[in-house]
C-alpha cells in the first residue's frame, strides 16, 4: 500500500513509518518544513508538503494514497484545532473510497481509571488536555457510514528510541542530578514501546475492522515514582528523585501536568486477541535503566 503518515518525524509516526517501509509499503511523509522534508527523504520516504493547520494541503496529500495514518500533533495549545482541521480534511479526501484511516488518540481519554483496567468499551472521561478527542473519535468512527474504513488506536504513554515524556525526567536528572515527578508519584502509567506500537499500527492497517478501537498498551501499570527512579538511574544520577507539587507543575506545564499525574490501568488484551499483536519489549523501567549501560 501507499500510506500517508502524518508525524513521520516524531516518536510514534516515525516508528510507524519505518515499520511500514520494512513491511514493503510505500510511505508518504507529510512535511511542514524543508528540514522535515530532508529528514523524511533521508529515510527513504516519499515527501509531500503540508501543514496540519492547512486543511487544503492535508487534503491534497491524501489524494493518490491507499491509506492514512494520522500520528502528528504539535503538542501545544494548537493541538485541538490543528487535529480537528487535519482529521476533517482526511475524512473529506477519503469519503466514498473505502480506504483505511488510522487515527492516533490516546488512553488519556479514559481519565483516571482506579484499579479496574480500562478496556475499549469503558466510558470516556478524558483529562482536560485531550477532552476534544472524545467528540473527534466519534466523528472519525462515524465516517464508516460515509465510505471510509476508520480505526482508532489509543496508545498509553509511549517510550523508546530515546523519546517520549519520560525523557523529560531523564533530561532533568542529567542537568540537575535528580529526576522530578509530578504529584506524589503513586499514580500509575500504562505504557508501550514505540516499536511495539508500530507493529500494532501495521496490523490495524491490514486486519482491523472498520469502526474498531484498540488500546496500544503493554505490561503492568507502573507507579510514576518508579519510572522517575529508572530515569534517574539511566541518566547517571543514582536513582535520586524529588516530587514536583502538582499546583506548581501546573504553573509551568498547564493541563499537561494533570495528564502526567493521571492514575491509569489500561488493558491491551483486545489487540492481542483480535489482531494477533505480540509486543515484546520488557518495560519502561528496563528501557530507561538501559540508557546508563549504553553510555558506560
Amino acid at each position: 500500500m501507499r500510506v500517508l503518515v502524518t508525524g513521520a518525524t516524531g516518536l510514534i509516526g516515525g516508528a510507524v513509518a519505518r515499520r511500514l517501509k520494512r513491511g514493503g509499503h510505500e510511505v508518504v511523509g507529510l512535511a511542514r518544513s524543508e528540514r522535515s522534508a530532508a529528514k523524511l527523504g533521508g529515510e527513504g520516504f516519499t515527501v509531500v508538503h503540508g501543514d496540519l493547520s492547512d486543511g487544503a494541503s492535508v487534503a491534497d496529500a491524501v489524494h493518490g494514497v491507499d491509506a492514512v495514518v494520522h500520528a502528528a500533533s504539535p503538542g501545544d495549545l494548537n493541538t485541538a484545532a490543528y487535529d480537528e482541521t487535519a482529521v476533517r480534511a482526511i475524512i473529506g479526501g477519503l469519503r466514498g473510497t473505502s480506504k483505511r484511516f488510522v487515527y492516533t488518540s490516546g488512553c488519556l481519554v479514559y481519565g483516571s481509571t482506579g484499579d479496574t483496567p480500562a478496556t475499549e468499551d469503558s466510558p470516556l472521561s478524558a483529562v482536560e488536555l485531550v477532552r476534544f478527542r472524545e467528540a473527534l473519535e466519534r466523528e472519525i468512527l462515524g465516517a464508516a457510514d460515509h465510505g471510509i474504513h476508520p480505526v482508532v488506536i489509543r496508545p498509553g504513554w509511549v517510550y523508546g528510541n530515546r523519546g517520549g515524556t519520560a525523557m523529560m525526567m531523564v533530561g532533568a536528572a542529567e542537568e540537575h542530578g535528580v529526576a522530578r515527578y509530578v504529584g506524589d508519584g503513586r499514580n500509575r502509567w500504562t505504557t508501550v514501546h514505540a516499536d511495539d506500537l508500530a507493529d500494532l499500527y501495521a496490523l490495524a492497517l491490514e486486519r482491523a475492522p472498520a469502526g474498531s478501537v484498540f488500546n496500544g498498551v503493554h505490561g503492568a501499570a507502573t507507579p510514576l515514582i518508579e519510572i522517575a527512579r529508572a530515569a534517574s538511574e539511566g541518566a547517571g544520577a543514582g536513582g535520586r528523585v524529588e516530587a514536583w507539587a502538582l499546583e506548581y507543575a501546573r504553573s509551568v506545564l498547564w493541563a499537561f501536568a494533570d495528564a502526567i499525574a493521571c492514575d491509569q490501568v489500561v488493558s491491551g488484551e483486545k489487540a492481542e486477541r483480535e489482531l494477533g499483536w505480540r509486543p515484546s519489549h520488557r518495560s519502561i523501567v528496563y528501557e530507561l535503566r538501559s540508557y546508563r549501560s549504553a553510555t558506560d
